[in-house]
């Protein structure tokens, strides 16, 4: 069987740990997506309690299928899963991939969580996967995300216009932001400054 460019791994942090998705994950992602009732946000694409299992389902088929990667995040002092995470869109021969699908707990926003799990997913992506450019997607509207992106040192590449469709029928405009591998000293030197302030 061939190997594939994205192992199953755990990444870990000094305050979050980074672990492969399981369906034994689903109560734990449950209790994390109450914690705001994060579904009620119409321009994010995170479970509901009652969607749950079948979007667990839904990554590992695509983690087995297409070579994506889902993550757990979990808060490393207790041990509570605060949210999710993916390399999803991955493109094995050009060595690009996506950072995608993250979410986490409301009380866990705007916290150093996201700069390390965002740091680990990096630094994984260009230094084992000798990835070539990481993408991050978000929708126009979503504003908090796009801010976030941006402050991670990501360059935005575009919007496309129309891109999808969502189930309520309607089309999301996707802002399109890229790390090239070029760029990865000077970004993993400002994320290393942000996890030490």
């Amino acid at each position: 069987m061939k190997k594939r460019w994205i192992e199953p791994v755990t990444l870990t942090g000094e305050h979050v740990i980074l672990e492969p998705l399981a369906l034994e994950h689903l109560d734990g992602i449950i209790e994390a997506v109450k914690d705001g009732e994060l579904w009620k946000l119409w321009f994010t694409s995170v479970p509901s309690p009652e969607t749950a299992e079948t979007t667990i389902k839904s990554a590992l088929d695509l983690r087995e299928n297409a070579g994506w990667m889902p993550f757990i995040v979990r808060e490393k002092a207790t041990g509570k899963i605060i949210g999710s995470t993916r390399y999803c869109n991955v493109d094995e021969v050009n060595q690009r991939l996506e950072i995608g699908y993250t979410w986490y707990s409301a009380s866990y926003q705007r916290t150093i969580v996201n700069t390390e799990c965002k740091y680990l997913l990096l630094s994984h992506a260009f230094e084992k996967l000798d990835a070539i450019a990481v993408e991050f997607r978000t929708h126009w509207h979503n504003h908090k995300s796009r801010a976030a992106i941006a402050r991670l040192g990501a360059k935005q590449d575009g919007v496309l216009r129309n891109h999808s469709k969502s189930a309520d029928g309607i089309y999301r405009d996707t802002v399109v932001f890229s790390i090239i591998n070029l760029e990865w000293p000077a970004v993993k030197q400002s994320l290393k400054f942000k996890l030490s302030s």
